[in-house]
């Protein structure tokens, strides 16, 4: 190439490196005036700003001790004893002590539902009573037998008199009948009051006397407490509390359910990782023995030996680990399904029996968010809260009338006696003013006789007397009526917004469940893959390493990572058997699936020392195969 060319290119090249170096447009949106300057690389490092850590343990090394024995505490080791997921849930449902509790509440909230409808009961009423009084004559007609007269003081013999005697009166009165009032606001009142009257006045024409009463009352409201009352409101609000309680007892149920289920899918997650670790552990440790025999020929180093023993004691950690792990979840489970502390099963090694859930079809939104809404007991408690609110709304209307009431009485009388001896002065009266009749008249044959002569006439209605009213009253302010709307008014719009809140709750509860199932089930569809690819990385690294073409820390590296994938999987599966779980719980299928009766929940939660119980199945926990692990 010739020296002008050369010099062109040079040229061209430079003229192009200037051209890309000249900004045409703001490179940020704003322009920073002062030109950048050339970063400068700091030549000092920072040092870094630490905090002042005290001196804890000096010296400290970590104890020579042995291992303790691979052994759950607290429980027979063995023979293991095998529990089914039905087993479970049917202790649970009948021994969990929240479910007893929750249980109490809506049996307590129905009992209120009586008490409220006891304003209603018809009352019955009988009064029995006796009077005795003696008085001094007041004059000659107010007094008692005059000259030879008795004194017919009972019980005692006759006292003559020679003037006036004294008045003696003997009651005995019994009063019954009922009353009450109806759900629409009628009060009512009838009742029967018969006396016996022993009376010695010498005016008296009877003696003894004996009456008979009839009398009914009636008040009925006209506006205000027709229909709806305080009463009836308050009945009708215990109704809609003891449905509350009863839906608050299926949540509480609901819950518990998806509590020990995910507590029996995570022991059988933990019993399986028993498995995986220990089958870790074995590998390892006949791949340590094998690295000391080729450590011994000259075939390996010896740090290759101490390497592999590092790897078992890890493995080893990861068993006792994974022990204690089974213990935690089996004393969860326990408390899940028993109050009593010295149930037998808290000495039970349990070990799940129930096989991996069954795959459902795959779920739709749609249909999860429409099932939730049709079966959710969350939903009831919110249409409850709206039935509240109408129902003190109701109240609040009608305390808003006057009061307009029509008070009806109606009377009947019966009267019946024993005619009582005329005086002298009587008896000639009468010969002297009523000739030619000659005798003093006689009251009509219908009042002579005894009690029943006087109920007769009581209900032959011989002397009735009827009675009507109208009471009307309206307060000025009407304060009360005032108050009562405005708490109803704000209780409807609670009930609204928790009637949202329970829709939004159902949809996000929804996604998040149908999201949880969706990613288990990829999560383990990838994590067999993985498990099944680690397991053939590993059986060649094996044939590598014995061939000499592998080192101990690949071989080590393979093993770690087959067990990894191993515990995935094993989570993945335990995930998906609890996101199906959950499922059922945001559907509200786990309360009719395991057949649920508010009736026995709870029912033997305080049962001394029981025998194990049935389930829904039928079927009793039975002892678990012996194994080895």
């Amino acid at each position: 190439m010739s020296v002008k060319t050369r010099n062109l290119w040079v040229i061209v090249t430079l003229v192009a490196i200037a051209a890309a170096s000249i900004p045409f447009q703001n490179a940020a949106a704003q322009s920073d005036p002062a030109p950048a300057k050339r970063t400068v690389i700091p030549t000092n490092l920072p040092s870094p700003i630490l905090p002042i850590v005290p001196t804890v343990a000096p010296g400290y090394g970590a104890p020579n001790v042995a291992p303790s024995a691979a052994d759950i505490a607290g429980v027979t080791q063995q023979p293991f004893v095998g529990i089914s997921l039905d087993d479970a849930i049917g202790m649970a449902l009948l021994k969990n002590p929240n479910l007893a509790i929750s249980s109490a509440n809506a049996k307590i909230a129905s009992y209120r539902i009586v008490e409220a409808k006891g304003a209603f009961d018809v009352r019955l009423q009988v009064q029995p009573s006796s009077s005795f009084y003696v008085q001094p004559p007041l004059n000659i007609f107010d007094s008692g037998p005059g000259e030879g007269g008795v004194y017919p003081q009972p019980g005692a013999s006759p006292v003559f008199t020679t003037g006036p005697g004294n008045v003696i009166q003997h009651q005995y009165t019994v009063q019954y009948g009922l009353g009450g009032q109806t759900e629409n606001g009628t009060q009512y009142t009838a009742g029967i009051q018969q006396s016996r009257t022993y009376n010695n006045t010498i005016i008296n024409g009877f003696n003894p006397y004996y009456l008979a009463s009839l009398n009914v009352q009636i008040t009925q409201p006209l506006l205000r407490n027709l229909g709806m009352n305080a009463a009836k409101r308050q009945y009708k609000l215990s109704i809609v509390n003891g449905d509350e309680n009863v839906a608050q007892s299926l949540v509480d149920t609901s819950n518990t359910l998806s509590q020990v289920e995910d507590a029996y899918w995570n022991l059988v997650s933990a019993w399986r990782n028993v498995a995986i670790q220990e089958e870790a552990l074995k590998d390892a440790t006949l791949q340590q023995q094998s690295v000391v025999r080729l450590a011994k020929r000259g075939a390996a180093a010896p740090i290759d030996a101490v390497e592999a023993t590092t790897q078992v004691a890890t493995f080893q950690d990861n068993v006792f680990s994974a022990l204690q792990t089974v213990s935690e979840l089996q004393n969860a489970l326990k408390g899940l399904v028993v109050t009593n502390a010295g149930d037998p099963i808290w000495m039970a090694n349990l070990v799940p029996t129930s096989s991996v859930m069954q795959l459902p079809s795959e779920p739709n939104l749609n249909a999860v968010v429409t099932n939730a809404l049709h079966n959710r007991p969350e939903v009831r408690q919110a249409l409850d809260k709206f039935t509240e609110a109408n129902i003190d709304l109701a109240f609040a209307k009608n305390q808003a009338l006057p009061q307009a009431d029509v008070q009806m009485t109606y009377q009947s009388n019966g009267f019946a006696g024993l005619l009582a001896p005329l005086p002298q002065f009587e008896l000639s009266q009468c010969a002297t003013n009523l000739l030619p009749f000659g005798t003093c008249p006689t009251p009509p044959a219908i009042t002579q006789g005894t009690m029943a002569q006087a109920y007769h006439n009581l209900w032959t209605f011989a002397y009735p007397s009827f009675n009507i009213g109208v009471l009307v009253s309206f307060p000025l302010q009407n304060s009360l009526a005032k108050g009562l709307k405005g708490v109803a008014r704000e209780e409807e719009q609670q009930a609204a917004v928790s009637a949202a809140g329970v829709a939004a709750r159902i949809g996000y509860d929804a996604r998040n469940a149908l999201q949880a199932y969706q990613s288990a089930l990829s999560r383990l569809h990838a994590s067999r893959i993985a498990r099944e690819a680690s397991e053939q990385v590993y059986a060649s690294e094996v044939r590598k390493y014995h061939n000499g073409a592998s080192t101990t820390f690949l071989l080590l590296q393979r093993q770690v990572e087959l067990n990894q994938n191993r515990g995935r999987e094993l989570l993945a599966q335990t995930d998906l058997n609890k996101a199906e779980v959950e499922l059922e719980r945001v559907q509200g299928t786990i309360l009719t699936k395991n057949n649920v009766d508010l009736q026995t929940l709870g029912s033997q939660a305080l049962a001394g020392s029981p025998a194990p119980l049935p389930t829904p199945s039928g079927h009793l926990p039975t002892p678990f195969p012996s194994a080895t692990r």
